[in-house]
């Protein structure tokens, strides 16, 4: 049995699609398929059901998954821990990063790649969800968001910043000038919010939850660089952390005067799992960044 048989069982039972997963792992279906059925022949055993419409785990597939799953994530790991112990800085960091906390990624990125040029970085960014799914499968090495509003067992946070749930308008806005907005104020305008999903969306139907109030919501989406380009051109109130519009000019933030809406910028790992040495250096520089910087500063304030 080969770990490169076990990557192709792996990808394939990920995707229950030959096709896919061949072209993700960049070898041609019959390479795949010629590989899979080595592997059936070797344990003896039919890992996959095939038809014309459609491809499923059999039982015995199901019972192989995890184990090969761990046992890629073993060799991958040791693979990591010797380039480690050489201090050689190379390879791959996988890293999940969620839109609300994209903002105040860029000045690390653009750190990092200068000081570590042989580690090739590969950002995903998607919902709080998909991230902490990811990073359960081991896809990612860690996930960059606030603080989730469920818990998740195999997933410990640590915190970088607190931050606070906030009312973005466009500079000129008649709430621009006030210091803090109730609910009850932005029962009067009407709303574009963040897609469902997305962390500051979450947060705040948590907390609209509790209370009886009823808003004007003319819009909802998931793409928050085309949201915040609605309320630089409109009367449209938001919600978002802060931390969104960090850099951004012709907006501005107004907490919104409630409790329990804070929302703290998290770094997500596994729990018990091995932390390359490049992602310690990611998650050190990120610390050390002016935009974290001014995110505490903004806090303690």
């Amino acid at each position: 049995m080969e770990l490169r048989q076990l990557r192709y069982f792996v990808r394939a039972a990920e995707t229950l699609n030959f096709s896919e997963a061949a072209q993700s792992l960049c070898i041609t279906q019959s390479t795949l398929s010629q590989q899979i059925r080595q592997l059936e022949t070797e344990l003896d055993i039919q890992l996959f059901q095939r038809n014309s419409h459609e491809v499923t785990l059999t039982e015995a597939g199901h019972e192989l998954l995890p184990y090969a799953q761990e046992t890629l994530y073993s060799a991958d790991t040791c693979k990591e821990h010797i380039r480690d112990l050489q201090q050689l800085l190379t390879g791959t960091l996988n890293i999940g990063v969620t839109y609300s906390f994209s903002p105040i990624l860029t000045e690390t990125v653009l750190a990092f790649m200068k000081l570590y040029p042989k580690v090739k970085l590969n950002i995903f960014y998607k919902t709080m969800t998909e991230l902490m799914q990811m990073l359960m499968r081991r896809e990612v090495d860690f996930v960059l968001a606030f603080k989730p509003t469920r818990r998740y067992e195999q997933i410990e946070s640590h915190i970088l910043f607190d931050n606070h749930l906030s009312a973005i308008v466009r500079s000129d806005h008649a709430l621009a000038r006030q210091q803090k907005v109730t609910l009850g104020e932005l029962e009067k305008y009407e709303f574009a919010l963040p897609g469902k999903g997305l962390q500051a969306r979450n947060t705040f139907d948590h907390v609209f939850s509790k209370r009886d109030y009823q808003f004007k919501v003319r819009i909802e989406l998931n793409e928050v660089n085309i949201l915040l380009k609605l309320i630089k051109q409109s009367n449209l109130v938001t919600i978002l952390s802060d931390a969104t519009i960090h850099d951004e000019t012709g907006v501005k933030a107004i907490p919104l005067d409630i409790k329990d809406y804070e929302m703290e910028g998290c770094v997500h790992t596994l729990k018990n799992s091995y932390r390359k040495h490049s992602a310690l250096k990611f998650i050190q520089l990120l610390g050390e960044s002016n935009a974290i910087r001014q995110r505490i500063h903004n806090w303690l304030r």
